[in-house]
């Protein structure tokens, strides 16, 4: 006769005990032969092993394992790129000085002195006069305010007017967006200099609003074909498809749906065209039809300083220097940009 169980209960119905169902798995330990038993009791420990791993267990995904947005994926990428940093960093400091250059320039642009026309360095100007007198490095300072206010207003102008007539078009199709095309293969075929001679000759304001809207003008209709061809892209998705089919608007698909996943690529051309917008208003400035004294601009003051490049040569380096620094910050910053919302250059 066999003896007693001791870890079994003498009336197992009392305590809840079924003698046919399975032990616990702690109780459990593979037999050694290779059966059924081994193979499905590794089974269990495999998968058991995953669901801790990824969190894919009945408490759902875990907090490590989360699916990272389009633009969370794409912060992080560009927390890890030296060049948007390096690019980040510069314009911030540009964006402070422009409203505030007294933090680092206290003097007066506008105050001159004939008698040190076109004198070198000298303690406390460290950048020297130009033709008429005035510190270079006053101007130089004070210059980014007029050519940040042009680029930053110009590029939210044009990117605005274009997304909304190009996405627009892209999303309703039709005679609209063949008559949107025609329009900016017109605006497409002006000589950007040469219209800015023609625009801006007969106007006699000497502030900035002339400048970004003739930039606004001639800006749209690229920004409005990325945004065109993107919404058409982002249009034919599964999920677009999916919401139509369930009865959303055409309001609502538009801005819960669509603009959400076409805005990627405006922002990288609008960061791009940003530093050439400020190229843009300093040429314009240079051919004297862009903005005027007494406005301080970097685009003036190398026009003036064309002429004495081989007399003075500082009062072309500096101005210049600020200009090709901060056009190549916003390149370098669109690149980066670029590259982090474009998962195919990943």
């Amino acid at each position: 006769m066999p003896e007693p169980d001791p870890d079994r209960p003498e009336h197992p119905e009392e305590h809840g005990y079924d003698p046919v169902g399975p032990r616990p798995r702690e109780a459990m330990s593979p037999t050694g032969q290779g059966g059924a038993m081994d193979l499905a009791l590794q089974e269990a420990e495999s998968v058991e092993g995953i669901e801790k791993v990824t969190g894919s267990g009945p408490g759902g995904p875990g907090p490590r394992e989360r699916a990272r947005s389009l633009w969370s994926d794409a912060w992080h990428q560009l927390r890890r790129n030296p060049v948007f940093i390096l690019s980040a960093l510069l314009i911030l400091f540009l964006v402070v000085i422009a409203i505030w250059p007294q933090l680092i320039a206290s003097g007066d642009p506008l105050q001159c002195d004939l008698s040190k026309s076109q004198q070198g360095s000298a303690p406390g100007h460290p950048f020297g006069y130009d033709t008429q007198g005035c510190d270079v490095y006053t101007r130089t300072v004070y210059g980014a305010r007029a050519s940040i206010t042009v680029g930053v207003c110009a590029t939210l102008g044009a990117a605005l007017l274009g997304s909304l007539l190009g996405g627009l078009a892209g999303f309703f199709g039709g005679w609209g967006d063949a008559l949107l095309s025609r329009v900016a293969d017109i605006f497409f075929g002006i000589p950007v200099v040469l219209g800015g001679l023609v625009f801006l000759s007969v106007v006699t304001s000497t502030t900035v609003w002339p400048v970004v809207g003739f930039i606004v003008l001639l800006g749209w209709p690229q920004i409005a074909r990325i945004a065109r061809g993107s919404v058409i892209t982002a249009k034919q998705n599964d999920y677009v498809q999916a919401a139509r089919a369930l009865g959303a608007g055409n309001g609502r698909m538009l801005l819960r749906h669509v603009a959400p996943n076409a805005i990627a690529p405006v922002i990288v051309v609008a960061t791009i065209a940003l530093g050439t917008y400020i190229a843009l208003e300093a040429t314009l400035s240079f051919l004297g039809v862009g903005l005027r004294p007494p406005t301080v601009s970097w685009g003036i003051d190398i026009s003036n300083a064309a002429t004495q490049i081989r007399n003075a040569p500082h009062m072309l380096l500096y101005p210049a220097g600020a200009l090709s620094l901060t056009v190549l910050a916003f390149i370098m910053l669109g690149d980066a940009v670029r590259d982090a919302l474009d998962p195919k250059l990943r």
